[in-house]
C-alpha cells in the first residue's frame, strides 16, 4: 500500500513544494499567458480562478487521490507553475503524474525534466510505486514528444476519453514507466540533467 503525504522535493532547478491557499497569489501571475492552457481543462484567468483551482486539488488532496504541489524556481524563488500526483491507488501501487503547467518563460529548460525527475525518484524510491502513468492530450504533440524524452513507454490512445474546455471531445495519449524500468530512466534523466550516474 502507497502511504501518499506531502512532502518537499528539492533539485538544483525547481523545488517542489505542497500546495496551500497561500499560493493563490503566486499562481494567478504565473497562470496569466494563455497558451498555458490550450490543452488543460481549466484556466487561471483571476485570483478565483486559482482559489479555485486550490480549493479542488486540496479537495482531492484530502480525499486521498491527489497530492499537488506548487512549482518554485530554486534561483529567484518565483512560483512558476504546478504539478500533481493524481489517480493515486494505494492497493495497486500505482498513480499519475499530471496536472502539470509552467509559465512560458522557463518551457524548453531543464525545469519539467527537473520536475519530472523528482516526481519519479520519489514515486519509486521512498512510495514503492510499480507503475507511474502519465497521459496527454493527443493534438499535443510537444507534450508527448516530453513524455518519450524521458522515458515514458506510450501505451496507447484512449478515444473520446474527456470532455474538455468548450465542450471538445479528446483522444488521450496514454505512457508508463515501471518499477523494472525506473532505473535506466533515471540514469537517463541524470544524464540529461547533467547529475552524477548512481553507483550499481
Amino acid at each position: 500500500m502507497l502511504q501518499i503525504a506531502p512532502v518537499t522535493l528539492s533539485g538544483d532547478t525547481v523545488r517542489l513544494k505542497p500546495l496551500t491557499h497561500s499560493y493563490a497569489a503566486d499562481l494567478h501571475e504565473a497562470g496569466q499567458d494563455e497558451r498555458i492552457w490550450t490543452y488543460m481543462s481549466t484556466v487561471i484567468h483571476t485570483r478565483e480562478d486559482a482559489v479555485r483551482f486550490i480549493d479542488t486539488a486540496l479537495k482531492a488532496q484530502a480525499a486521498g487521490v491527489e497530492l499537488p504541489f506548487v512549482i518554485i524556481e530554486q534561483a529567484t524563488g518565483r512560483v512558476i507553475g504546478s504539478t500533481r500526483f493524481l489517480n493515486i491507488s494505494k492497493k495497486d501501487r500505482g498513480l499519475e503524474i499530471g496536472w502539470t503547467w509552467l509559465a512560458p518563460d522557463v518551457w524548453k529548460t531543464r525545469v519539467n525534466t527537473e520536475c519530472k525527475w523528482l516526481l519519479l525518484r520519489h514515486c519509486f524510491e521512498q512510495l514503492g510505486c510499480i507503475r507511474v502513468q502519465l497521459k496527454t492530450d493527443l493534438r499535443n504533440l510537444n507534450s508527448q514528444r516530453a513524455i518519450a524524452r524521458i522515458g515514458g513507454v506510450r501505451e496507447g490512445v484512449l478515444r473520446s476519453h474527456m470532455v474538455v474546455r468548450d465542450g471538445y471531445i479528446r483522444d488521450t495519449v496514454m505512457f508508463s514507466i515501471l518499477d523494472r524500468e525506473w532505473p535506466e530512466v533515471d540514469q537517463k534523466l541524470r544524464k540529461i540533467l547533467g547529475r552524477p550516474e548512481r553507483c550499481v
